[in-house]
């Protein structure tokens, strides 16, 4: 591979994703000239930037996927977690709980649990052989998303219980099939789980001295302990299993880079933040999201109608030349981005609904990864098996091994 002045990663990996492109994880490509389209199936689809940015932040769209249909059916004094929330109610919870995740609470509360758990993940590599990167890095975002929401009174085992409730593979739960009654009595299991042993330990001791945190904040709203669990896995799928796969991508990049791993050990902590960064708009970890609008929507020059389900395609819409720039699948941390565009891109989403983990998320990886990375000797001994989750198309990253000479 070959590098221009400003240190852009110009050439893909032979027999790694598509022809000309650094992206490990493919997930195919736009058409061209098609930044909204309406599929066969009646789903319309947006591909470009600026198209997807303007439309995540339209108020006249609500979520759609990811489970929301079965919270509709929740009964109307049940509070829906807060991903399943949209209007006033929604944006006044988000601007009520923002205080936990700005960038100085980051640094000030979380940096300190941060340096003390990649550390002990870092020595597992240095005492115990070969590992899978997945598993310290699940660790890694288990122990700092729990410090974030509050869930610090835990009986052991909150990471079992975590596994089995995201399971590689999901079924789909029902009442009319074998398949559908396994699936309901195992998301049944995995609920009363994690609420048991790691939600009401949490919640009796803030109900008896409250603590500056997520679910000191939820019992002072009145939430219930039930509609506490909701919130808390909501935060545990889009902090702690998102930030699994992330890590594992960012550190298969760096190994199989030489320049762009030098570059970012050798840098400061801004610069390898835009390191990682980059790599997040080139394999953003959750690939679609899916809304549906609550009245017609204008994008591009395109009305869509009231009603319709739109998926907006983050991986496309963070390879659009027209923000990105040149070689928009190559690696070129501190790339300018046209229109204001944001150095992750849409990873994170946009709009009402983008996600305020962001800042939790790059930091514990970076200081994570630039330990791993420093460790004397430290390298891959196989590379990944990809997978999928098609609800998100999300990728999945498992037997990443590494180890330390």
């Amino acid at each position: 591979m070959t590098a221009n002045a400003a240190g852009c990663t110009l050439v893909g990996v032979p027999g790694v994703g598509r022809v000309g492109t650094m992206r490990k994880v493919d997930r195919g490509s736009p058409g061209e000239g098609c930044p909204v389209q309406r599929d066969a199936d009646g789903t319309w689809q947006i591909n470009g930037y600026a198209a997807a940015r303007a439309f995540l932040r339209d108020h006249h769209t609500v979520q759609a996927g990811l489970g929301v249909e079965t919270t509709e059916n929740f009964p109307r004094r049940i509070r829906r977690p807060v991903l399943y929330r949209d209007g006033p109610e929604h944006r006044e919870h988000r601007r009520q709980t923002a205080k936990f995740f700005t960038p100085r609470r980051v640094d000030e509360s979380y940096r300190e649990v941060m340096e003390r758990v990649a550390d002990e993940q870092v020595a597992r590599v240095r005492a115990a052989g070969p590992v899978d990167l997945a598993d310290l890095s699940f660790q890694l975002a288990i122990d700092v998303t729990s410090a974030v929401i509050g869930l610090t009174e835990s009986r052991p085992g909150i990471r079992r219980r975590l596994d089995y409730f995201f399971p590689e593979r999901f079924g789909k739960p029902g009442f009319t099939s074998p398949h559908g009654l396994y699936w309901a009595w195992r998301q049944l299991k995995g609920w009363s789980a994690i609420y048991l042993h790691d939600v009401r330990p949490a919640v009796r001791a803030r109900r008896v001295r409250p603590r500056d945190d997520l679910i000191s904040h939820l019992l002072a709203e009145g939430c219930t302990a039930a509609e506490v669990l909701g919130e808390c896995l909501t935060f545990a799928a889009a902090g702690m299993v998102t930030t699994r796969e992330f890590v594992v991508v960012a550190a298969w990049h760096l190994f199989t880079d030489d320049d762009l791993r030098a570059r970012y050990l050798a840098a400061e902590e801004p610069e390898r933040l835009l390191v990682l960064h980059e790599v997040l708009r080139l394999e953003p970890v959750i690939g679609h999201l899916k809304r549906r609008t609550t009245d017609e929507v204008r994008v591009d020059s395109v009305t869509v109608p009231a009603g319709s389900v739109v998926r907006v395609q983050l991986d496309h819409a963070n390879s659009d030349p027209a923000v990105v720039g040149d070689r928009p699948l190559s690696v070129c941390p501190g790339r300018a981005m046209a229109h204001v565009g944001a150095s992750t891109g849409l990873s994170f989403g946009d709009g009402p609904h983008k996600c305020p983990g962001a800042h939790v998320a790059m930091l514990e990886s970076d200081v994570f990864l630039h330990k791993l990375l420093s460790l004397p000797g430290i390298r891959m001994v196989q590379p990944p098996r990809i997978g999928f989750k098609d609800e998100i198309a999300g990728y999945e990253l498992r037997g990443l091994r590494v180890a330390a000479d």
